[in-house]
């Protein structure tokens, strides 16, 4: 019951918006700790809480390759399917960086093309720091702008096949 996605969501690219994310990185998220504790019954206005108390972002680490929190709650994101304002207000959030890109990765995976475009394009101007966790578990130095450029032109973004969108 806990990893149903809402009934009253709709269909994001004509599937099932979990299953935007494989079915292995699914299951390992669903196993996960963090998931089952941290993200158990949350809401849109309570997500923002444990958005806020993000430290990293990342995909999957470790040997077992266990999922970062980020990625827990883009999974509980694509579940509750927040509306496009929530999902705005993430992106325009200046005070914190890590809820400003949950929003904007939120918004590549599930957005239309205009929508996307139209919301990340201005945070190429900003310029903040991110600590990255890297598939060996150990951190790295980036930049807003680098993974807003990293959403817009590559494939892959933390471990989740991200939807084609069309060149600029």
């Amino acid at each position: 019951m806990a990893n149903r996605t809402d009934p009253t969501a709709k269909s994001i690219h004509g599937t099932n918006p979990q299953n935007l994310v494989e079915k292995i990185v699914r299951s390992k998220i669903y196993q996960n700790t963090y998931w089952k504790e941290q993200c158990f019954g949350l809401t849109a206005e309570t997500l923002v809480d444990k958005a806020m108390e993000l430290d990293h972002l990342g995909g999957t680490f470790g040997g077992n390759r266990k999922p970062t929190p980020f990625l827990c709650l883009v999974m509980k994101m694509l579940q509750i399917q927040p509306e496009k304002e929530i999902v705005v207000e993430f992106i325009k959030n200046e005070d914190y960086k890590y809820v400003r890109i949950l929003g904007a990765f939120y918004l590549r995976l599930t957005g239309s093309v205009t929508d996307v475009y139209q919301y990340l394009e201005p945070l190429y101007n900003d310029y903040r720091k991110l600590r990255e966790k890297l598939s060996d578990g150990k951190y790295s130095l980036t930049h807003v702008d680098e993974v807003i450029d990293q959403l817009l032109t590559t494939d892959y973004s933390c471990d989740i096949a991200l939807p084609r969108i069309q060149k600029r």
